[in-house]
């Protein structure tokens, strides 16, 4: 198994550092040729997802990514991920990806001050840590889409066919759930 991981920007070392955890073969996406290389899934790491979606779109990756997405590749999108995945935003007419039936709601929580850790449970069995940072939320799951966790009454993971999603960083807490989540898809 081996995972491709968006590095163009954002907390993408994190996540690899899980995926050496996990003992899982990656490789990062830089430009447009790495595409050809072969993998089972791919990450979106949290970052700022207006600087990815432009270098995604100025890189020509856009199409490729969304079609392989599209076709049932598993993608594991977290905070900025989740906000390049979504169909529709609640505060903002702008959508990268848009293959994940949810309406997010950008920079939910506010500015960095308005940044917290927590505790919740995942996938309605495994109570793990979460750090959400300048973090988006799910105002809204359609289409089948099922809501993973919930903190605060507000929805903050969700699963949709092959892409999970969440408002916080599992990658930064040392907690494998979410990534074993995604990599059981596969």
């Amino acid at each position: 198994m081996t995972i491709a991981v968006l590095a163009l920007q954002g907390a993408f070392l994190e996540h690899e550092q899980m995926l050496e955890r996990l003992e899982v073969d990656y490789f990062e996406i830089r430009k447009k040729s790495d595409l050809k290389r072969s993998f089972d899934g791919l990450i979106l790491p949290g970052g700022e997802s207006t600087a990815m979606g432009k270098l995604l779109q100025e890189l020509k990756m856009m199409d490729d990514l969304k079609e392989q997405i599209e076709q049932d590749m598993p993608v594991l999108g977290t905070c900025a991920g989740m906000i390049l995945l979504a169909k529709e935003f609640s505060n903002d007419a702008n959508t990268y990806f848009a293959t994940m039936p949810i309406c997010v709601r950008r920079n939910a929580y506010g500015r960095q001050l308005g940044s917290f850790e927590t505790r919740g449970t995942f996938a309605d069995s495994t109570d793990i840590p979460m750090i959400f940072i300048r973090a988006p939320y799910m105002e809204a799951v359609y289409e089948g889409t099922r809501a993973l966790s919930v903190v605060n009454e507000k929805i903050v993971a969700a699963q949709y066919k092959n892409q999970v999603v969440t408002s916080f960083h599992p990658e930064l807490t040392g907690d494998i759930t979410v990534h074993q989540h995604f990599l059981n898809l596969i």
